[in-house]
């Protein structure tokens, strides 16, 4: 009698979570295989920083855990790997990547009431997939809203637009065709091309037929490389500008986007309070000295949203639920991340300035930064 009581007991303690120093648990789906593993790699540098300031700063009353998924880029393979994590592991928060993989889970997240955050995905519809469905960082719209006036104000008006068949790259070509015209702008080539095609010789030369000034590159991972790299191996002298998607290790590095425009969002490193400091000294020493990318400082901030949420719930004697962290996401005003202080939009996207970059030797050097409202 006395073993059935304390098994019904210790069942009762494991199902209220926390007994036996359970940790807390998140879920990440990111790619990290296939041609788009980069991706993954610069993602979970900021995730883990995050969880291990968390960890080291005792926010919660157990460790927090980051289960990572596979998710290739790829919808299907992120269906699979959300429904894991929300099904079996039963994680509350699941950070989330790519427009097309973002799509695909959020009827997931929404229906089971667990909050998806994305730190990578642009597509301007991401701002309408639901209430748990966050974004922290700006949208594609935006950043074509600052690259426009920019290419415009250095006369790029005319604007040949190369993207990839998919919801990033409609989207890119919706703002295109919706902001040109603001500036005497034209759109004078409008070249798709499927997500697995690697030989852009044909695109260059209508690329060179168009007269374009500027070429927008709408693509990601290897197939923007290798746009990039083919339109100038194949003669195409126009300005390349290109969005955030563009600000990887290995793209920054390519000799051929030398002098390549690209946007990403605004982040005030020289911020005086002690989370950006923290973030920047901490990733530095990691990283030989390596200046953090913007999306790096979205997913250490994406984490570092669920920490300040979860540490107020436990607080409050509340589970770490979906519903309870959307609630007191809403109840509060602003958030100390990194950059400094930050407020969420009614549709749970945060707003902030867009900088446009030029690559140089490598890196990219700020040029411009813009408030978009």
């Amino acid at each position: 009698m006395r073993a059935r009581v304390w098994a019904a007991t210790a069942a009762v303690c494991m199902l209220a979570g926390g007994a036996f120093g359970k940790d807390v648990e998140i879920g990440a789906v990111f790619p990290m295989s296939g041609t788009n593993a980069i991706y993954g790699d610069v993602f979970k540098s900021g995730a883990d920083l995050a969880a291990e300031h968390i960890n080291a700063d005792h926010m919660l009353k157990e460790p927090l855990k980051i289960l990572y998924e596979d998710s290739q880029a790829l919808p299907q393979p992120a269906v699979v790997a959300m429904t894991k994590l929300v099904e079996v592991k039963q994680v509350p928060y699941v950070l989330s990547a790519f427009t097309g993989v973002s799509k695909a889970i959020s009827t997931l997240a929404q229906r089971s009431q667990t909050v998806a955050v994305n730190g990578g995905g642009v597509g301007p519809d991401l701002a309408k997939l639901g209430d748990y469905f966050w974004n922290v960082i700006p949208l594609a719209n935006l950043e074509v809203r600052a690259m426009v006036p920019y290419l415009a104000k250095h006369g790029m008006k005319k604007v040949a637009l190369v993207y990839v068949d998919d919801p990033l790259g409609q989207s890119i070509l919706d703002e295109l065709n919706a902001n040109l015209p603001k500036v005497d702008g034209k759109l004078v080539a409008e070249l798709s091309v499927p997500t697995s095609t690697q030989n852009f010789s044909g695109i260059a030369a209508k690329v060179r037929a168009s007269g374009a000034d500027a070429v927008y590159i709408a693509s990601y991972g290897a197939q923007q490389i290798q746009i990039a790299k083919q339109l100038r191996d194949n003669g195409v002298k126009a300005q390349l500008a290109s969005y955030s998607g563009f600000s990887t290790p290995d793209a920054l590095k390519l000799p051929q986007a030398e002098g390549l425009l690209y946007t990403t969002q605004a982040v005030n490193y020289k911020a005086g309070d002690k989370v950006t400091q923290r973030f920047l000294a901490d990733y530095q020493k990691a990283h030989d000295g390596k200046k953090p990318s913007a999306y790096i400082v979205n997913y250490y901030n994406a984490v570092l949203l669920f920490g300040i949420l979860a540490q107020k719930l436990e607080e409050a004697g509340k589970p770490i639920t979906g519903a309870n962290l959307l609630a007191e996401r809403k109840a509060t005003k602003s958030f100390d991340l990194v950059g400094g202080t930050v407020s969420f939009q009614d549709n749970g996207t945060l707003l902030a300035p867009i900088q446009v970059n030029k690559i140089v030797d490598g890196a990219g050097q700020p040029q411009e930064t813009v408030d978009i409202n």
